[in-house]
């Protein structure tokens, strides 16, 4: 059973009447929680577009191109895009039935979480068009924070995303600027590790997600190759 009729059937349960969260609940476990990954993706994106007062084609094509949705299938996903834009409820409720669903106890919202995943997703196609919109960035910061990520990983991401906004190297990497080199190794390996395709899919991110990696890895070695050669001249 593909990933999009398993997501038309749980589109099914809310017509019958189940609730957002009630639908949720029953896609906790794998292989169905990376249904709910990408309900909670289109869900977000919609709102995301209802905060800026926008849906761009690029924005669109983004996410096509990350998750492959066949022809047959994007009646089940612009159901999606569309239950959510038009719900009643604001994305605050979403975003908290989301983090709910995702978040691990005493657990927080870091590089190796499906809520940073999740995250990863919402710039990548807030910032597909070339134009982060400040409705974006304010929509961003709060879901961040619904999702229990601090505000250095919320920065840290955005300068990983949005080329207007990205920092010093330090600040991508979330390390202080004389922190010792093998430290900020250690951090940079570990960031890297976290990205590692079979880390995400064991997180119940989508295989085809895992490409909304791409960009974030980029800028994390740009920054460690900016770091490396920094400290090379100053030796």
């Amino acid at each position: 059973m593909s990933l999009w009729t398993r997501i038309s059937e749980a589109l099914e349960a809310l017509r019958q009447g189940e609730s957002l969260s009630e639908v949720f609940e029953r896609l906790r476990t794998p292989p169905e929680r990376t249904v709910a990954f990408t309900i909670a993706v289109i869900a977000l994106s919609a709102k995301m577009a209802k905060a800026d007062g926008l849906v761009t084609r690029d924005e669109v094509t983004a996410f096509r191109r990350v998750f492959h949705i066949p022809p047959e299938d994007e009646p089940a996903a612009a159901r999606v895009f569309n239950m959510a834009r038009e719900d009643v409820a604001g994305f605050e409720h979403y975003a908290s039935r989301i983090a709910g669903m995702f978040r691990v106890e005493g657990k927080p919202c870091g590089a190796d979480s499906v809520l940073c995943d999740l995250m990863e997703g919402l710039f990548h196609i807030a910032t597909a068009d070339g134009d982060y919109h400040p409705a974006e960035d304010a929509f961003l910061a709060r879901v961040a924070e619904i999702f229990g990520m601090d505000d250095i990983a919320f920065r840290r991401l955005r300068a990983q995303h949005v080329p207007d906004m990205a920092p010093d190297p330090y600040s991508v990497l979330g390390v202080a600027t004389d922190a010792p080199l093998d430290e900020i190794q250690a951090i940079y390996r570990a960031e890297v590790r976290q990205m590692h395709p079979d880390q995400m899919i064991a997180r119940g991110v989508p295989e085809e997600a895992v490409k909304m990696a791409e960009r974030r890895m980029q800028a994390i070695n740009q920054a460690w190759d900016e770091i490396q050669d920094s400290r090379r001249e100053m030796a």
